[in-house]
């Protein structure tokens, strides 16, 4: 194929692409009758309405003590979901990478095992969840565990594959058993990859952690889904205000961390 038929032939590719997400997005706005002149709109509505009603009050400033409680266990159990899951994600790690793996058949299935559990939405985990355990945070904490512990699984496989192929490769080649070539090559290749993988799930689940909370009836989720179906929406201001500043300043923090770790 000559390069003139080549870009002739990508650019009808492309330009049909485009047609037809255009043709679904046309379709879709048309069975859900979205209206985007209204939507639009709308927007200075919403944004009066906002100023309005979603202002922290002194009622509001008063509850700040309950809500930052509420908000401090929301990042506990965040860091710990996210802690335990790291540590369980490794091993499996181990065994689903390609580089470290003990047999293909024990790889595959952890490979297949890590997807399973990170391609379940983690709004789909609290749902199923709240079937077994009911409403309580330790059904909000396995919700977040399992779905940081498939998430890392996967990271984690892809990274000692990446950072410690040639490490293991001479290690194994001088002898080495499978211990010494852990703790010797995979270990220090990809440790710090590995924590900048944790440090951004905390991230993640701290802000996932609301929208569990408001399922399972948990942490910072459940008391602004209080106030929000109260008709509290200055109080639930304050929650989105506390979210968002705390998000700020956990995410400022481990983007420092990564920069020192890598």
């Amino acid at each position: 194929m000559t390069p003139d038929k080549y870009f002739r032939r990508q650019k009808f590719v492309l330009t049909a692409v485009l047609v037809g997400m255009v043709l679904i997005t046309l379709f879709a706005g048309d069975i859900t009758r979205f209206d985007t002149a209204d939507a639009f709109t709308a927007v200075p509505r919403v944004v009066r309405w906002s100023f309005r009603n979603f202002i922290p009050d002194e009622q509001a400033v008063s509850r700040l003590p309950r809500i930052l409680s509420r908000l401090l266990d929301t990042i506990y159990m965040s860091v710990m979901a996210s802690m335990i899951a790291a540590i369980l994600a490794f091993p499996m790690a181990l065994l689903g990478s390609r580089t470290t793996r003990v047999a293909g058949w024990l790889a595959g299935a952890a490979r297949g095992f890590a997807s399973v559990f990170r391609n379940i939405p983690i709004a789909a985990w609290a749902l199923i969840l709240i079937l077994a355990f009911g409403t309580s945070d330790f059904t909000g904490f396995l919700a977040l565990f399992f779905a940081t512990f498939g998430f890392l699984s996967r990271a984690f496989m892809e990274t000692i594959d990446e950072a410690s192929a040639s490490s293991v490769e001479a290690l194994r080649a001088a002898g080495a058993s499978y211990t010494q070539t852990v703790s010797q090559a995979v270990i220090p290749g990809s440790m710090p990859q590995m924590l900048s993988w944790m440090l951004y799930m905390i991230e993640t689940n701290i802000r996932s952690a609301t929208l569990v909370g408001i399922l399972t009836g948990t942490g910072i989720g459940f008391q602004f889904d209080i106030y929000m179906k109260s008709l509290q929406y200055r109080s639930a201001a304050m929650i989105a205000i506390c979210l968002i500043v705390t998000v700020l300043v956990i995410e400022t923090i481990s983007n420092a961390l990564r920069r020192v770790i890598l």
